[in-house]
C-alpha cells in the first residue's frame, strides 16, 4: 500500500479537530488541555480565551481551581516561553525541555555577567528548590534567598534572576484575579521534580513530547516538531529513530515533505466546515509548526506575528486567519484582511457578543489593551474593520 498523501487543506482540518476547534467540545478542563496539549501562557488571559473557544460550557472558575491546586502549572517550557500544561505532563516535557533550557538561560550574556556559572546553578539549585517546596515564593524572597547563599557581592542582577527563574523547574503560582497571574511573580517548585543531569531522561521526555505534540498537532514534519519545542532537528530524529512502529509516515502532497502522526489519530476530511473563531492572542496553532501557512497565510503573517514577538488575536475563519480583533470596553472591534460575506460576518459577530460577555462577566473587558499600538501600525490595504454589536 503507497503512503497516504494529504493536502495543505486537510493538515489544517486535522489541526483544527485535534485542537477542538471544528466543534466546542463538553471536555473538564484538565482533560481538554490534555488534548490539546499545551496552551502558550505568557499573557494571563490568553488560556482562558483559548479554551472559551474550545469548551461549551466552558466554566471559568473550573481553570482558576486548577491552577491553584495544581493539576495544571504554569511554568517555562517549550520555545523557552510560558505553557500552561496538564501537571502529569510538565516531568516529561520538561525533562525534554533541558538542554534547550540550560543552554539558552545559563548561557545568556545576562547570566554570565553576573559572574556565576553552570556548576554553581548545579549547586546551588537543589537547596533553592527545596526553599520553595511546596511554600509559595514571591520573586523577592528567592533573590533574598540567593542574597543569603551566595553572599551578596555576587549576587545576580535582575536579568540574570530572571534567567535562573527561567531555568530552574518552577511552576508560577497564581496571584489572583480575573485571569489568575498578573504581574507580580510568585513561584513553586515543581513536584515531582524533574531530572536535569539525566541524559536518558531527556531522552525519554522528548520521545514523549513527540507524542503528545502529534496528538495534539499533528501529522508534522520533523522542522515542525522542532519549531515547536525550539529543539535541534538532530534531537528530533534521533527521537524518532528510536520510535518506528509507534508512528505512521505520509506525505504531503504540496510539499513532498515526510510528515509524522500517531495511528488512528483523527484526519477529517478536508471539505469539513470549520467555524469561525476569535483566537486568544499568542494561540498556540499559529506557533506549533515550523510552516505556519498551515493556518496563517504568508501574506498576513507580518501583520499579525510583530517585529518583538508579539502574535495578536485573530479572526479565523474556514480554518484559517483572516484578520484580527481586539476587545473593547463595549464591543468586539474586528478587522478582516479581506472582504468577508455577510453571513461571515453574522457568525463572528454571534461569537463576539459571547466573548464579550465571557470577558464582563471576568470583570475584564479589555484584557489586550497594552497591545492597543499595534492597531496604529500599517494593515492591508483591502482591510475592513467593524464594532461588532455585543447585545
Amino acid at each position: 500500500m503507497g503512503t497516504t498523501k494529504l493536502t495543505a487543506r486537510a493538515l489544517n482540518r486535522a489541526t483544527l479537530a485535534r485542537q477542538l476547534l471544528l466543534n466546542r467540545a463538553e471536555l473538564d478542563v484538565p482533560t481538554a488541555i490534555r488534548h490539546i496539549v499545551a496552551l502558550q501562557a505568557q499573557h494571563p488571559a490568553s488560556p482562558y480565551i483559548a479554551l472559551w473557544n474550545r469548551l461549551s460550557p466552558f466554566d471559568p472558575t473550573t481553570l482558576d481551581a486548577a491552577l491553584t491546586d495544581h493539576r495544571l502549572v504554569r511554568a517555562t517550557l517549550m520555545r523557552i516561553t510560558v505553557h500552561t500544561v496538564h501537571a502529569d505532563d510538565y516531568t516529561p516535557f520538561r525533562e525534554a525541555m533541558e538542554p534547550t533550557l540550560r543552554g539558552s538561560r545559563l548561557g545568556d550574556p545576562r547570566f554570565r555577567a553576573s559572574g556565576l556559572t553552570a556548576a554553581d546553578v548545579d549547586a546551588f539549585l537543589p537547596p533553592l528548590l527545596d526553599h520553595a517546596d511546596r511554600t509559595v515564593r514571591t520573586a523577592a524572597e528567592l533573590r533574598t534567598w540567593l542574597e543569603d547563599h551566595l553572599g551578596y557581592a555576587t549576587t545576580p542582577d535582575t536579568g540574570a534572576h530572571r534567567m535562573l527563574r527561567h531555568y530552574a523547574p518552577l511552576w508560577h503560582a497564581p496571584t489572583g484575579g480575573p485571569w489568575s497571574f498578573d504581574t507580580r511573580q510568585s513561584y513553586v517548585a515543581a513536584s515531582p521534580r524533574p531530572s536535569l543531569t539525566d541524559p536518558d531522561a531527556a531522552a525519554e521526555g522528548l520521545r514523549t513530547l513527540i507524542r503528545r505534540y502529534l496528538q495534539g498537532f499533528g501529522p508534522a514534519t520533523i522542522a515542525d516538531m522542532a519549531q515547536f519545542a525550539l529543539i535541534p532537528q538532530r534531537r528530533i530524529k534521533a527521537a524518532l529513530a528510536a520510535m518506528p512502529e509507534e508512528l505512521e509516515t505520509l506525505q504531503a502532497t504540496d510539499t513532498g515533505q515526510t510528515l509524522y502522526d500517531i495511528p488512528g489519530a483523527p484526519r477529517p476530511l478536508e471539505d469539513t466546515p470549520a467555524p469561525p473563531r476569535l483566537m486568544a492572542m499568542w494561540d498556540s496553532t499559529l506557533l506549533a509548526y515550523a510552516d505556519r501557512g498551515r493556518l496563517l497565510p504568508p501574506e498576513y503573517r507580518k501583520y499579525v506575528t510583530r517585529m518583538n514577538g508579539d502574535v495578536l488575536p485573530t479572526l479565523l475563519v474556514d480554518g484559517h486567519v483572516a484578520g484580527i480583533w481586539r476587545p473593547q470596553a463595549d464591543s468586539i472591534e474586528a478587522t478582516a484582511f479581506h472582504p468577508l460575506p455577510t453571513e461571515t460576518w453574522n457568525a463572528l459577530t454571534e461569537e463576539a457578543t459571547a466573548l464579550h460577555a465571557f470577558l464582563t462577566t471576568r470583570s475584564d473587558p479589555t484584557p489586550y489593551r497594552r497591545y492597543d499600538h499595534w492597531w496604529t501600525k500599517p494593515l492591508p490595504t483591502t482591510s475592513e474593520t467593524r464594532l461588532l454589536p455585543t447585545d
